[in-house]
């Protein structure tokens, strides 16, 4: 039971977290990210299948994995209502609004990315 729990909790995870799309920027030499908390929260977190009612109560809410990170005490139940919200304000900052429409194209988007990390970098690109 555990090991599969802990399953559906790491595809959860990578599918709000390991794609292309997300960054993850590193801190300068103080320690210290460039960009404001609830930016870095839109540029390193991603939605998924956030249509579908069924997944977002299994996950408890963790497809709106956006909203999560903004609002991590607001109720997961709130998170469809919230999301058109956030994306709306999102827009009017240009700052990016992360998200796949479908479970499968989610999935699909992180393997694709798991194979590009894995793939040795051209030597051009070690020495440029």
């Amino acid at each position: 039971m555990h090991f599969l729990a802990g399953v559906i909790l790491t595809v959860v995870f990578q599918l709000a977290h390991s794609l292309e799309g997300t960054t993850h920027p590193m801190p300068n030499d103080k320690g210290i990210v460039a960009n404001d908390w609830a930016i870095h929260q839109m540029n390193t977190t991603m939605n998924f299948s956030p249509r579908n009612k069924w997944l977002s109560w299994y996950v408890g809410g963790l497809n709106f994995q956006v909203e999560h990170h903004l609002f991590p005490r607001i109720a997961h139940v709130h998170y469809p209502a919230i999301a058109p919200i956030v994306q709306a304000v999102a827009a009017e900052f240009h700052v990016p609004y992360l998200a796949h429409a479908r479970f499968r194209t989610a999935f699909s988007a992180h393997v694709d990315f798991l194979k590009k990390l894995g793939r040795a970098p051209d030597w051009k690109d070690a020495i440029g």
